[in-house]
């Protein structure tokens, strides 16, 4: 593998994981994403792979799913609402922690980050072999002058987060997605649902639900019809929330 993604075991602190996590840590250059989903097969699930970037938040967790491809993508939403409550839990009282659909995050309407979910070439029939979810939270900004200045973008650090380093922040997200995976097991997928479309910005007079392949439906109350926004071009394609010449949240 290249240098700058080579795991260093060297780097600290270590995080402290909840038990069934695998904990790989690469230097500060390294794509924690990209590093997942190439090596997925043979780091197994649990697996999490964390870049020690002082700036942001930047991970990869592999996932090992029992169903088919087509509905085991909603695990992308199982990770986005793990990543939504461990920013909750350093929040500032009523700072709001939406969601811009499907894989944007925002808070208090500045983009902070986002999450994008990588496969196999599988059958949508069969049960993928892996699925990789990434999540990157800006936790300091790095642009000069004036947050203020900077209206549709955001920071931990000046949003006023408590102690919500790069390192605290996976180690919650961890810890989280053990929950929501917990409830999807117990309950289903709509207790996962439940958690992910209460981030949505609120919209009067509309419902929404999640479809068994993940696809938004959004039905009006003044309307018959149900609007379907479809999930799986927008995961194929490079995540709107990321900036590739940064190398982080836009």
């Amino acid at each position: 593998m290249p240098p700058e993604s080579r795991p260093d075991s060297k780097l600290k602190p270590a995080l402290a994981l909840p038990p069934g996590f695998n904990l790989v840590t690469l230097r500060e250059v390294g794509d924690a994403f990209a590093h997942a989903k190439q090596h997925a097969a043979e780091l197994g699930a649990g697996t999490l792979v964390y870049v020690g970037r002082f700036d942001l938040a930047e991970f990869a967790v592999v996932l090992e799913p029992d169903e088919p491809l087509r509905t085991a993508r909603r695990a992308f939403y199982a990770g986005l609402a793990a990543l939504a409550e461990a920013l909750a839990a350093h929040a500032p009282p009523e700072k709001a922690i939406r969601f811009a659909w499907p894989g944007s995050i925002e808070i208090d309407g500045g983009l902070v980050g986002g999450a994008q979910l990588g496969w196999p070439d599988t059958p949508e029939d069969e049960p993928p072999p892996w699925l990789v979810f990434g999540g990157m939270i800006r936790t300091v900004s790095m642009a000069e002058g004036d947050p203020g200045l900077r209206p549709l973008s955001a920071a931990l650090e000046d949003e006023g987060f408590d102690d919500a380093g790069s390192g605290r922040l996976v180690e919650s997200f961890a810890r989280h997605l053990m929950v929501q995976i917990d409830g999807w097991q117990e309950y289903g997928f709509k207790a996962v649902a439940r958690d992910y479309l209460a981030r949505l910005p609120p919209e009067k007079g509309v419902n929404r639900n999640i479809d068994d392949n993940g696809d938004l439906l959004v039905r009006r109350i003044s309307k018959a019809d149900i609007e379907r926004r479809t999930l799986l071009p927008l995961l194929r394609a490079a995540p709107s929330w990321f900036d590739p010449e940064a190398g982080g949240p836009r």
